[in-house]
């Protein structure tokens, strides 16, 4: 069976009905191009913004998930590298062969994200004509008014593979440089967005260092570490980190992604396999190695978020471990209470949000709290991306629950205040009249 296409791509949308009556001298309803990576924003979202619309303009909503195309602007972050020697070598793999590849690890010919070119995956390279500041935060603005979104935080997308680069000293000059690169230049123009510091994870000493540097910086709301990568999370050489982001009060997230050259998954032969076993691998490892070493009991106060994992594997591994636990107590002596006591109190994002059976997620989303727990997540611009709608169209919800995950928790999780901060879905509507 083919792939599915998505919903919007290369269709013509329904006409907004609370456009105003057309002149009888010209169209009412002008055909969009195919969509694809130029097109506007809020085109691509129309159908989001109608949905807002109709169902949850009011609702308080913040994305926990969406990503920076930092490789559009990979000359600005090389720019920002504060060692002369890499600054060099990346600025000169930039300009001569590597282009937007320049020092990092990730191998184009093995990523089919994009299904053969037939589903947009990565990226807005839209016309930014009479717009003034930064090409990624106008398009960023689109997308949040388009979504019907009060905050957005954002991460990187090409460089979630670095805690697999062979050269630690490369994922520390372009971790300290992509956090420039994001406080001075991206965060500092529409405070709507907001930023996870990445964490070099691979050389603690600099974790610590820039914890320390940016603890009181308004637009970091927390810090991330990417999760593909092989480093015991519960190793004594995090100790100092802990306790400072502990003391910061900012959660530490830890965002999953795949690497098909992991060894591990060296068998499977399509990307799809891949894909759907690797986000939650890593993941995975992590929770278990937390919580088996009594990381808990040993860091109390450290708000633990796991990003872009899904939610299936988190029931499952709730009953594995207390299963293994109840059976072989003494591998774990730190412990003072069940594995899934504790996973009940970290937070989980919900992209991309496994819905081919409403009983097991409803079931899934009872077993970890998901009305206080859940973090919405778009993964936009991603091909799997969720619109809110889909946590608006859960039927076994509460109202409550959809305003708690859609923002709520959120609010409580990176201290940001609820007042409403979009604005009206019909006046971001009426801004593209005559589209359809």
């Amino acid at each position: 069976m083919p792939p599915p296409r998505p919903a919007d791509a290369g269709r013509r949308e329904e006409s907004v009905p609370d456009f105003p009556t057309p002149r009888s001298d010209g169209p009412r309803i002008r055909e969009l191009a195919e969509i694809g990576g130029r097109s506007d924003t809020r085109d691509v979202l129309a159908h989001a913004t109608k949905q807002a619309q109709r169902e949850y303009d009011d609702y308080f909503i913040v994305d926990i998930d969406a990503h920076v195309s930092e490789d559009h602007f990979w000359g600005e972050v090389l720019e920002r590298i504060d060692n002369d020697v890499w600054r060099h070598i990346g600025m000169d793999q930039f300009g001569k062969f590597a282009g937007n590849n320049a020092l990092l690890n990730i191998q184009p010919g093995m990523s089919h994200q994009s299904v053969g070119g037939r589903i947009g995956h990565q990226g807005r390279k839209e016309p930014m004509d009479g717009e003034s500041g930064h090409p990624f935060v106008t398009a960023a603005r689109r997308g949040m008014d388009a979504m019907g979104l009060d905050y957005q935080v954002v991460f990187p997308s090409a460089m979630l593979l670095l805690g697999m680069h062979p050269q630690d000293e490369v994922e520390v000059v372009l971790g300290r440089a992509f956090n420039r690169w994001l406080t001075e230049v991206v965060l500092r123009q529409d405070d709507r967005l907001k930023g996870m510091l990445y964490l070099p994870y691979n050389t603690p000493e600099v974790c610590e260092e820039l914890v320390e540097k940016y603890a009181d910086d308004e637009g970091i709301i927390g810090y991330t570490v990417c999760s593909t990568r092989n480093n015991p999370v519960h190793s004594d050489v995090y100790t100092r980190l802990y306790k400072l982001i502990e003391a910061s009060g900012k959660p530490l997230a830890f965002h999953s992604g795949y690497h098909w050259g992991d060894p591990s998954f060296a068998q499977l032969n399509r990307f799809l396999s891949m894909h759907a076993l690797s986000f939650t691998h890593y993941n995975q490892i992590h929770v278990t190695n937390w919580i088996i070493n009594a990381m808990p009991e040993r860091f109390p106060d450290i708000k633990m978020v796991w990003v872009e994992s899904g939610l299936a594997w988190i029931p499952f591994l709730m009953q594995r471990l207390d299963h293994e636990v109840l059976m072989r107590p003494s591998e774990a002596p730190g412990l003072t209470r069940l594995p899934s006591e504790y996973m009940k109190e970290m937070w989980y994002t919900s992209q991309p949000m496994e819905r081919t059976s409403m009983e097991l997620l409803e079931a899934g989303m009872k077993a970890f709290n998901a009305e206080t727990q859940l973090l919405y997540s778009s993964d936009w611009p991603h091909w799997d991306w969720d619109a809110p709608s889909t946590i608006t169209r859960l039927p076994f919800l509460s109202e409550q629950a959809k305003r708690n995950i859609l923002g709520l928790n959120a609010a409580r999780v990176f201290n940001l205040p609820t007042d409403r901060r979009k604005p009206a879905a019909t006046s971001v509507l009426q801004q593209r009249p005559g589209i359809s």
